[in-house]
């Protein structure tokens, strides 16, 4: 059938054109549809996720986070749940769980490298794992009482806290040296019950407060406290993510296993590299650097989170 020059046409959602003029007639669905056309930034061809974030602005924190962890040994795994918020655009609840899941397998790898060289104290994650399950577990059970607005407070003024240690991180290392010392054990079972509480709760490994804990505390000796610091992260993100799968389904939600994967495996290549070069660069002005960073972050999130309570 053909068409009359008076005739309009429709085809799906574009706007409906007269073919023998150059006008356009108006559609209400036409601003719509230019509003949507400028929601994807990502460069033609390049794959995006549904909401419209380009992929490689994720891979490119991803690499990120495996990278501070390779150059600074400890505090990358915190900007993990940022970058899944912000970059990725996932839920807060979905972004503490799928860190879990991307910091443990991190972790994971970084841990047997360590354990090959025999530079994890088993003594040490038995005092700290076992009363960590626990509070991961807890943590993760009352993340389900707890808006992810809050958790997402929660864990920028946690950053407030390893920014500060992270700052002073090479004049504490000049004072202790290689001195050590062991507390009371109820004293680290009740950290290690803690920090698995942290971790459960908003999502990080912390090891910025789990390697001068078994350093001073537990008498880990300090080339001996990565790994050890690194098998106990895997022990509660793998605890804390198995708990969180109720979590989730409470609130409707679930996993992007494509998004945890990518992360993972993108992490693991950045921790490499960064562990490659990090021994030909100043590390007091690395940490002060990233120091200032974490803080910037710290206080964007809080900014941005209070807004919304």
């Amino acid at each position: 059938m053909t068409a009359t020059p008076h005739e309009s046409f429709t085809c799906g959602s574009l706007p409906r054109t007269n073919p023998f003029s150059n006008n356009i007639l108006p559609d209400e669905n036409a601003a719509a549809n230019i509003a949507d056309s400028h929601v994807i930034t990502s460069p033609p061809g390049f794959p995006v996720y549904p909401h419209g974030s380009p992929m490689i602005t994720a891979w490119i924190g991803a690499i990120l986070i495996g990278l501070s962890l390779g150059l600074l040994g400890s505090g990358g795994s915190i900007l993990t749940v940022p970058i899944l918020v912000y970059l990725v655009k996932h839920p807060e609840k979905q972004a503490i769980a799928e860190s879990l899941a991307i910091v443990g397998a991190i972790a994971c790898f970084g841990a047997i490298r360590e354990a090959i060289k025999g530079h994890v104290v088993w003594r040490a994650v038995a005092w700290f794992g076992l009363p960590g399950v626990g509070g991961s577990l807890l943590g993760a059970f009352l993340a389900r009482f707890i808006p992810g607005e809050v958790q997402l407070v929660m864990l920028g003024a946690i950053m407030l806290v390893a920014a500060a240690r992270m700052a002073g991180t090479s004049r504490a290392k000049e004072a202790i040296g290689d001195r050590t010392s062991t507390a009371p054990s109820w004293l680290l079972v009740l950290i290690g019950f803690g920090l698995g509480l942290v971790t459960g709760l908003v999502g990080i490994g912390g090891g910025f407060l789990i390697v001068p804990a078994l350093v001073l505390l537990a008498g880990v000796p300090m080339k001996n406290a990565v790994g050890t610091s690194l098998t106990l992260i895997v022990i509660n993100c793998v605890v804390g993510f198995a708990k969180y799968q109720v979590t989730l389904a409470t609130f409707g939600m679930g996993i992007d296993w494509n998004t945890i994967a990518v992360f993972s495996f993108l992490g693991m290549l950045g921790s490499v590299a960064g562990a490659a070069i990090g021994s030909k660069l100043n590390q007091r002005v690395l940490r002060q650097v990233f120091a200032l960073f974490l803080l910037g972050m710290a206080v964007f999130i809080i900014w941005r989170q209070m807004g919304k309570l």
